[in-house]
């Protein structure tokens, strides 16, 4: 076993292996509760019935989709990262492609599968590369803070911190709320633990606010803490229906599936190469066993589709296990345990309300939108485009909008600072697609 995940050679023992992938776990363990409230429309009132996905079978997706995910990096990559249905990615799954758009879930599962696929393909092909490397960096920037922007804004609403007005559009919520109180006092909580910078500090700032919600009675307490996991059937294999039917061959939908594969490649791209970085994997400036590190990714996402949930990516919270002393893929199989023991946990989820999940979002989103400082403001041709990505996901309340934006106006305003020779040529295929998109989308 130490010669497989290669020890000696990474500097590491089953000690600091353990605690690097528990670590790990602790650091993501939210989005068990996160996910299943996010892909559900937990938030949502009188929402259709057709809509809405089945809570206990989103959580044991969530949960199977990261330990499968996890397990498959230990084992073929040897990376101590973890993964599991991203933050960001299932909202553009819930609130853009079901509650804005009205497709039904089972057509946005198709679509999770479909881009994961491609994925797969493009990996395997080695075509991946040079799509990502036709995207401008500071694009690839934008679109991370766009959906941290997004996240938060959502997490707002959620709390009702931010409400609707007419005259206004939106407006700072009753402050004086119990729900809101918590979910404001969850939010100071989660950001004192990581400014301290306390390992799985989202994950125990959702559980003091749970905590806290439950002494005074603004959160009803559980009805047990362990039970039979609960059932898998409402969302196993449903997305195939989507195949079979006419209506799921739009262009909007086909949108929906290059929004998802665009979000994974930037998603994926940065935390595999921010973790391997930390932990002294890089070599040569370049990431080894990319390639594997990639399948892991796209395996996990065909599988979680299949399973009921949103695309599962690399999380960078793994970093926090890097921290702890993990090196190798041993701490990852480690993670997927505990993403197993987890199952059996299913009614502590009944404490998850939106003023518990609303800091997780909060907090998610400031790491996100801390990118924006590798974006180059002083040049106009590149900041219009990076800007328009940025304001449009929160604003239209749509990430596929964003980028649509975005890789619009940046052949535009390229084109007109006499740049154009520096636009690769795949950027105007993108121009002609998302302009279509918009033409379709009226």
């Amino acid at each position: 076993m130490k010669k497989f995940f290669k020890f000696e050679e990474l500097g590491t023992n089953y000690r600091k292996e353990f605690v690097g992938g528990f670590t790990t776990f602790l650091a993501m363990a939210y989005i068990l509760a996160v996910n299943p409230f996010t892909l559900t429309l937990g938030d949502v009132a009188d929402l259709p019935a057709a809509l809405r996905m089945d809570y206990g079978a989103v959580f044991v997706a969530t949960a199977l989709a990261a330990a499968i995910g996890s397990l498959i990096m230990g084992l073929f990559a040897n990376y101590p990262i973890a993964l599991a249905p991203g933050l960001g990615l299932n909202a553009f799954f819930a609130y853009t492609v079901v509650l804005t758009q009205g497709e039904p879930w089972e057509y946005a599962l198709a679509a999770v599968f479909i881009s994961s696929f491609f994925f797969l393909l493009l990996t395997i092909t080695g075509l991946r590369e040079k799509l990502i490397n036709a995207i401008p960096v500071e694009l690839k920037l934008a679109v991370g803070a766009g959906i941290g922007l997004f996240i938060t804004f959502i997490g707002l609403q959620n709390a009702d911190i931010i409400i609707d007005n007419p005259a206004t559009l939106v407006h700072i919520g009753d402050l004086s709320q119990p729900s809101t109180l918590l979910a404001i006092f969850g939010i100071f909580v989660t950001i004192i633990l990581m400014v301290r910078k306390i390992h799985g500090g989202v994950f125990y700032g959702m559980v003091i606010t749970a905590v806290v919600g439950m002494i005074f009675g603004v959160i009803d307490a559980p009805s047990g803490v362990v039970s039979a996991v609960p059932s898998l059937e409402p969302t196993f294999g449903k997305l195939f229906s989507a195949f079979g039917d006419g209506a799921f061959y739009t262009q909007s939908m086909l949108v929906v599936i290059l929004t998802f594969l665009f979000v994974d490649f930037f998603d994926n791209a940065g935390t595999l190469v921010a973790v391997a970085n930390q932990a002294g994997l890089m070599k040569d400036n370049k990431l080894p066993r990319a390639g594997k590190a990639l399948f892991a990714d796209s395996i996990a996402s065909m599988v979680g589709s299949i399973f009921g949930t949103s695309t599962t990516t690399s999380f960078v919270e793994s970093s926090a296990g890097v921290a702890a002393g993990a090196r190798s893929g041993f701490a990852s199989i480690v993670t997927a345990g505990f993403f197993l023991l987890s199952l059996f946990f299913f009614p502590l989820l009944e404490v998850v309300t939106s003023a518990v999940t609303t800091p997780a979002l909060v907090v998610v989103g400031i790491l996100m939108v801390s990118s924006l400082g590798k974006i180059d403001w002083t040049k106009f041709e590149i900041a219009v485009p990076s800007f328009l990505v940025v304001v449009s996901m929160p604003l239209t309340y749509s990430i596929a909008t964003g980028i649509a934006v975005g890789f619009i106006f940046y052949p535009i305003t390229m084109l007109l600072s006499g740049r154009g020779k520096e636009i690769n040529p795949i950027m105007y295929i993108f121009f002609v697609i998302f302009a279509l998109y918009f033409v379709f989308l009226q």
